[in-house]
């Protein structure tokens, strides 16, 4: 019999003063989402060096209605970020200016300099804005980022393979979905597993 585990939105809060929010962004080895460059830690799919002299890296920082599998001291469950969540997110980093706060490994001891969001965008259909080149199959409201590496040890670690994504990281209020395993749901983690390499 198989194991139904319950599923989880994650949300925050849209009251500037609340820290239920995303503050960081960090450089990973393992991003959870699965594609390389969210406060998780398990990927295969990595964000690109999008310019090499001007040291620019852009890929997802955060996939709409995608299940990401968890599991530490409350068990084992999955989390989703829906669009809406993603966009309230995304508005409130920029409202407050945290184009700057990065760190590595999601080591608050491992904060860097001179790494800096420059540019992002939400995939939305309706306003034809699209996922970037290779990443066409990901979600309507989905976030991508691009971000300049100035710091010359960032960008070793970036060459050399030890950073490989980017996963946000914060606070968030867990909402129950009321619902374990759903055919929808199972369908995305088949397909986020059919496009993982072992």
């Amino acid at each position: 019999m198989e194991k139904q585990l319950p599923i989880y939105r994650l949300d925050i809060s849209e009251d500037e003063n609340s820290n239920v929010e995303v503050d960081f962004v960090a450089l990973v080895d393992r991003p959870a989402i699965e594609k390389g460059f969210l406060a998780f830690n398990e990927s295969k799919l990595l964000f690109a060096i999008q310019d090499e002299e001007e040291r620019i890296i852009s890929g997802p920082l955060m996939l709409a209605d995608t299940p990401i599998y968890r599991y530490d001291a409350n068990g084992e469950y999955y989390v989703v970020f829906t669009k809406e969540t993603i966009k309230k997110i995304a508005q409130k980093y920029f409202k407050k200016g945290y184009q700057s706060n990065v760190n590595l490994m999601h080591d608050n001891g491992q904060v860097v300099d001179d790494v800096t969001m420059f540019e992002s965008w939400i995939v939305d259909e309706k306003r034809g804005i699209k996922p970037m080149t290779g990443y066409e199959e990901v979600k309507d409201g989905s976030w991508f980022g691009s971000f300049k590496v100035e710091n010359d040890n960032v960008w070793e670690m970036i060459k050399e393979g030890k950073v490989k994504g980017f996963s946000v990281e914060g606070v968030f209020n867990y909402r129950s979905s009321g619902i374990s395993n759903p055919q929808e749901m199972m369908k995305s983690i088949i397909e986020i597993l059919k496009q993982v390499s072992l």
